[in-house]
């Protein structure tokens, strides 16, 4: 008998009559005990190419995944090179752990097949926009089904939760209140600051007033709040909808017969309709004490001065032009994040991946509806 370790694993090889070998093992075939034995390739121990092999087990004390997996490689090893391989003796347990490995470890992926070039430049492109028409299809039925109305249960309209709204309402609009009236009377005030400084060489600073309240109550108030509110509520809404997704709680819901978009989309759609027009006006306010504020300190601009040329600058039609975008965006940012939460899967990384993809894709939705709006508002002189 040729001992390769002799206290825990062993090889022992008996020659046969016709080109045969039995491969008697004992000991513990164990992780720890098997350190000697990895120096073959898979061979475990040459038998000269012999037609037949006998591996018995019937000495073999311990087996673990590991011992079984390097018996398993070698009955393999030994098949692909013509000979018959016959296990005898061990236990039925380490008879079913051999049999239930698979054959071979080494499979090697094929190399990829290099297509056409025309196919691999404009494959990923069309991909993307399949992709694209995907997402447009599922944002056109969480709209629907809004349009529609709740439709907590399936198959049967019923009223939306008052409850359900005030509490998405307080979540998204009561709780940013800070954030966006800060972010705002900041934003405000470098318009101001810098309008100032450009206008003063040509002495006329005075119409920072017109900048800073045409561009705050037309474009930036909206635009700016959209856009928080797209990184803070719409990665709330992906977040708390994927994370629901991943615990099957959808298809909880569906199973005791309540629809998903009609008991967790509706009332955050409905409460972010409301809300944003809501923080909208309060970031133009912020905004516009903020300009005045520097005004006051940088250019000398009393408080009733800015009062009256901002009335004189700013018309109704400045306000409401700015006012009109805001459910729209709301409704994008709703739907955006929605959307992007029902299509999370069951890891982690797909949750981050889908959150992120939520807020960039609002934001650049959000950005992309504003220069329809500036460009429709062009093209009707309002």
């Amino acid at each position: 008998m040729k001992s390769v370790h002799p206290e825990s694993a062993a090889i022992g090889v008996d020659e046969l009559p016709g080109e045969g070998h039995r491969i008697r093992l004992s000991g513990a075939w164990r992780n720890n005990s098997l350190g000697p034995l990895l120096q073959n390739d898979g061979r475990l121990v040459s038998t000269n190419g012999g037609k037949s092999v006998e591996v018995d087990l019937n000495a073999v004390s311990e087996m673990d995944m590991a011992g079984a997996w390097l018996i398993r490689r070698f009955i393999a090893v030994r098949q692909k090179e013509g000979a018959e391989v016959k296990l005898t003796g061990g236990t039925s347990a380490m008879r079913e752990l051999l049999r239930v490995l698979p054959e071979d470890v080494k499979h090697p992926p094929p190399p990829p097949v290099k297509g056409p070039l025309f196919q691999r430049l404009f494959a990923p492109v069309g991909k993307v926009m399949v992709d694209l028409w995907s997402d447009v299809v599922a944002m056109m039925f969480v709209l629907g089904s809004a349009v529609h109305g709740a439709q907590t249960k399936l198959g049967r309209g019923s009223g939306i939760s008052p409850a359900s709204v005030v509490t998405q309402m307080d979540h998204m609009g009561v709780r940013a209140v800070p954030i966006v009236a800060l972010m705002s009377f900041l934003i405000g005030a470098i318009i101001a600051q810098q309008g100032a400084f450009q206008l003063r060489y040509f002495g006329a600073e005075i119409f920072v007033v017109d900048l800073v309240g045409i561009l705050q109550l037309r474009e930036i108030g909206v635009l700016l709040t959209a856009i928080m509110v797209a990184g803070r509520s719409g990665s709330a809404i992906t977040a708390e909808i994927g994370s629901m997704k991943m615990r099957e709680e959808i298809d909880a819901l569906k199973v005791i017969g309540l629809n998903p978009i009609g008991v967790l989309v509706f009332p955050r759609l409905v409460a972010l309709t409301i809300v944003l027009p809501l923080l909208t006006i309060l970031a133009n306010f912020s905004a516009l004490y903020g300009a005045a504020l520097v005004a006051w300190s940088y250019s000398g601009i009393t408080f009733d001065v800015f009062t009256t040329r901002l009335h004189s600058a700013v018309d109704y039609s400045t306000v409401a032009s700015g006012m009109i975008k805001a459910p729209f965006m709301a409704l994008i940012v709703g739907i955006v994040s929605a959307v992007e939460g029902m299509k999370v899967g069951g890891s982690a990384e797909s949750l981050g991946r889908h959150v992120t993809a939520a807020v960039v894709k609002s934001i650049f939705v959000v950005i992309l509806v504003d220069a329809l709006f500036a460009m429709f508002y062009s093209a009707i002189d309002f």
